[in-house]
């Protein structure tokens, strides 16, 4: 049986963040953003998994940076390598923040183990949760399934879901966004049992 998004990144700790170290891509959509916000920017990363690069880049440029994860031992290694930024675990699903509140809201892969429901649901509060203004910068597999196990760094990761790159470009349009920004890049992590995965980012603003 596959993991749960909370087991399976509670065990892989660390070994997360050396796999994809060397992800150049992700690190430029960071720096991006960091160029589109106004000094001093609230900012906050969901599913911020040991704090880098996200986080930490976010933290050092002066921004006040809130990360939430599912997976405690993500949050633990986070508060101990970006310390200027402020971690909790908390589960997105049931995750509840004031609305129009951050200039930019940062999620990095934390939509693929959900539903797909609950994918619509996630992107409506990161909508909802954005001052007018305001940037949303996201990561994800960009592939048409619903529910599947996946094999991920050497674990099974159950519940496995996520759109083609148009579905979630149209996604973002229907709740008001502007895509600003949208790449796909190619990755092979630095682990010994993965192979290559093409990743989406798309940019939004709200207006």
């Amino acid at each position: 049986m596959g993991l749960s998004a909370a087991e399976l990144f509670d065990r892989l700790g660390k070994d997360y963040e050396t796999a994809f170290a060397d992800f150049a891509a992700q690190r430029e959509e960071v720096a991006w953003l960091l160029d589109e916000l106004p000094a001093g920017a609230k900012v906050l990363d969901i599913g911020s998994g040991t704090g880098r690069p996200a986080a930490e880049l976010l933290a050092v440029a002066g921004h006040e940076v809130t990360g939430y994860d599912v997976s405690p031992r993500m949050v633990e290694i986070a508060r101990e390598q970006v310390p200027t930024a402020r971690f909790e675990v908390a589960d997105l699903r049931t995750l509840v923040l004031p609305e129009q509140s951050w200039d930019a809201v940062v999620a990095f892969y934390p939509l693929l183990q959900l539903t797909r429901a609950e994918i619509d649901a996630a992107l409506a509060k990161f909508a909802g949760w954005l001052k007018p203004g305001g940037l949303f910068l996201m990561a994800t597999v960009p592939v048409d399934a619903e529910n599947v196990e996946v094999e991920f760094l050497g674990q099974t990761a159950s519940g496995v879901s996520s759109y083609p790159q148009d579905v979630f470009r149209q996604r973002l349009t229907d709740l008001g966004l502007d895509v600003v920004r949208e790449r796909m890049a190619e990755f092979v992590p630095n682990h010994m049992e993965a192979g290559p995965e093409v990743d989406l980012f798309l940019a939004a603003r709200k207006g």
